[in-house]
């Protein structure tokens, strides 16, 4: 195919133990009690066109038929309600990824709900707590059926949005497609789950080959950008322009310019840019993924029409509201080392081979490649890592003792990220997946104001499955003695 572009304890018991939790209630803001907003959502599979001619169509799993499945876009405040019936031949739940919903409806198979089983429906409620950029996508052997295409946007308007010519979502994914533009079907193989994750040879945006962005001199574009790959990491240059990054995670963030010029997206990641068309009528400028060194490519042109749309784009203030997130209390708050281990590469650095396979061994002891605190999951149930007081500030000292990046990622919570390395980071931005560099230190914190049992994990999927999560609990007050 050419590259185009590059056991704890029992279900019935735990289940039983989160539905007591949530009597506790969730310390969030009060919103409307209007009637739902309702979804319907359809995981099956479907054939759509991801390459284009001479190549086939591809056979994926999807949402209503398409890859990504339907935006769901709601507004701030608003309550949702999602039927989603499994048409697959396997069990399934949708996960509504940095959303700060209740325990039941997080959809992690036998942690928060019993999977769907083929031909069922599972009904999901929500609140719309916080503007910004979500996904939705399953936990149920998320590295598969991610990968096969079962994901999509989910967007909250804020109340009052900032105004922009255009609202633009792009999902990235990449896909690792044979020379029949058919997914190859060598999941869970040893090479990714022990190393980078499942990259593939085909780079698409919201389902696609992208070919081109045309866009208007004298536009605001907001360009919202979901990664949704099982591994791969973006770093977007986009030549003669200067995009301004103002969300992080759907979490707004002080207006700035990316980092060297590259907006960088590790799998799970989401970023808001605002993007002044400054181009000349008629000029034609690329994006180019630059993460992985030597193997950097075009992934799309951004092409001017003849026609400008004004002199000029506005200007007008681009800052987003804050979202009603509680601000941990750092200097009261407990701390908790949490150290990520394994990996094929991990002990290079330090005694060759015996030095790597001492480093697996903590991993390989519990059925795993890769493991947190020392303990490698083998399910999403297992006894908590931690256990947290609600309402209560927390700072997670996270080490990367790896070779490895690895987007980390905590259910139902946002949290700060203080620091790396020891350094102060300049924007203390809220994030819920942060990406760590290999052998780096980061530290974060959040109130821990979200009852129930939360996965806590690396979103390169392989590495989860391979045992790279571990569950944090979160005791409400009407439980703890």
């Amino acid at each position: 195919m050419p590259n185009f572009k590059m056991d704890g304890p029992t279900r019935r018991r735990f289940l039983a133990g989160s539905a007591a939790m949530l009597t506790g209630g969730v310390a969030f803001p009060s919103v409307a009690r209007a009637e739902p907003r309702e979804i319907q959502l359809r995981a099956g599979p479907a054939r759509v066109r991801i390459v284009p001619t001479p190549y086939p169509d591809t056979t994926v799993w999807s949402f209503n038929g398409s890859v990504p499945g339907p935006e769901i876009r709601v507004r701030q405040g608003e309550r949702v309600r999602v039927f989603v019936k499994n048409a697959l031949a396997e069990e399934t739940t949708v996960h509504w990824h940095g959303l700060r919903v209740t325990n039941a409806m997080d959809g992690v198979p036998h942690l928060t709900q019993r999977p769907i089983a083929p031909g069922e429906t599972f009904t999901y409620e929500f609140d719309a707590l916080d503007a910004g950029t979500f996904w939705y996508h399953p936990h149920q052997r998320g590295f598969e059926q991610v990968d096969r295409g079962l994901y999509g946007p989910l967007i909250i308007d804020e109340a009052e949005p900032i105004v922009v010519d255009r609202d633009v979502t792009w999902v990235l994914d990449d896909w690792r497609l044979r020379n029949d533009a058919s997914i190859s079907d060598d999941f869970e193989n040893m090479h990714d789950s022990a190393m980078a994750g499942r990259i593939g040879n085909t780079v698409t945006i919201n389902g696609s080959v992208p070919d081109r962005f045309v866009v208007q001199a004298g536009e605001r574009v907001r360009l919202r950008l979901i990664n949704a790959a099982n591994a791969r990491i973006f770093a977007l240059e986009f030549e003669g322009h200067q995009p301004q990054i103002v969300a992080l995670d759907g979490q707004p963030v002080a207006p700035h310019a990316p980092s060297g010029g590259r907006v960088m997206l590790g799998p799970a990641m989401r970023a808001d840019l605002i993007i002044d068309m400054t181009g000349a009528p008629g000029a034609r400028f690329r994006v180019i993924d630059g993460f992985y060194r030597g193997r950097e490519y075009r992934l799309h042109d951004v092409v001017y029409t003849d026609i400008p749309l004004r002199a000029a784009p506005p200007d007008t203030a681009i800052e987003l509201p804050a979202n009603p997130l509680a601000e941990p209390d750092v200097a009261d708050a407990q701390r908790h080392a949490v150290s990520f281990g394994g990996g094929m590469m991990g002990g290079m650095m330090g005694g060759g081979m015996g030095g790597m396979m001492r480093r697996m061994m903590p991993g390989m002891q519990h059925g795993g490649i890769w493991n947190i605190n020392g303990v490698s999951a083998t399910g999403h149930v297992m006894d908590p890592m931690l256990t947290l007081a609600q309402g209560r500030s927390y700072l997670l000292a996270l080490t990367n003792d790896t070779a490895f990046h690895h987007p980390i990622h905590l259910h139902g919570h946002s949290f700060r990220v203080l620091s790396r390395n020891g350094v102060p980071t300049r924007r203390r931005e809220w994030q819920d997946t942060v990406l760590m560099d290999p052998r780096e230190r980061v530290d974060i914190a959040f109130v821990a104001d979200n009852p129930g049992d939360w996965m806590f994990h690396c979103h390169i999927l392989e590495h989860q499955a391979a045992g790279m999560m571990g569950v944090i609990r979160i005791a409400p007050e009407t439980s703890r003695t």
